[in-house]
């Protein structure tokens, strides 16, 4: 396991050690003792998730609050998806910037997000299977959203926007300056 740390304070990037052959592969996708060695990071994950999307999917960008609040571990276990994480800590160097990253199948990588951080995905390759780690359970008193196209936040989803697939509920999400007072 190699950690790379983002823009993103707090925010890494994970590389496991892929061991492949004529069978297929075998890797070692989450050691709570080698990640806590590397990050510093001491996180009881209690939840995993998966979701299967199409092409042009985009879920998010999502948030748990208060006490409910989420540090994810989160990967592509088929196709391919630009995964972004955005800073929503007010004490933090990174407060209100965005990151992005193509996660697959294929090049294993994962990307820690700590608690206090926007999340969401959008599936780049004809269908995807996204799965991720929570450190805390889901609550839906304490979820809140942030627009996918906050210009403030500025991310290029990499399709054009007639292409993308939303929720309802998604396309009520607020923009980061109308709820910064409630971060």
């Amino acid at each position: 396991m190699k950690i790379e740390k983002t823009p993103l304070q707090d925010c890494y990037i994970i590389h496991d050690t892929v061991f492949a052959d004529s069978r297929g592969y075998f890797f070692e996708s989450f050691n709570a003792k080698k990640f806590e060695e590397l990050t510093g990071v001491t996180t009881p994950f209690v939840q995993d998730n998966q979701s299967s999307s199409t092409r042009g999917v985009l879920r998010g960008l999502h948030a748990q609050t208060g006490e409910h609040a989420q540090s994810k571990l989160v990967r592509v276990l088929a196709g391919k998806v630009l995964d972004v994480a955005v800073d929503l800590r007010k004490y933090s160097l990174s407060f209100g910037k965005a990151f992005s990253i193509e996660l697959t199948g294929d090049n294993h990588k994962q990307l820690y997000i700590p608690r206090g951080f926007a999340h969401g995905f959008v599936v780049l390759s004809d269908t995807a299977v996204f799965f991720y780690k929570c450190d805390n359970f889901y609550n839906k008193a304490s979820e809140m959203g942030i627009m996918y196209d906050d210009p403030d936040l500025n991310i290029d989803w990499q399709l054009p926007k007639a292409e993308l697939i939303l929720s309802d509920k998604d396309m009520q999400n607020a923009y980061l300056a109308d709820i910064i007072h409630r971060l």
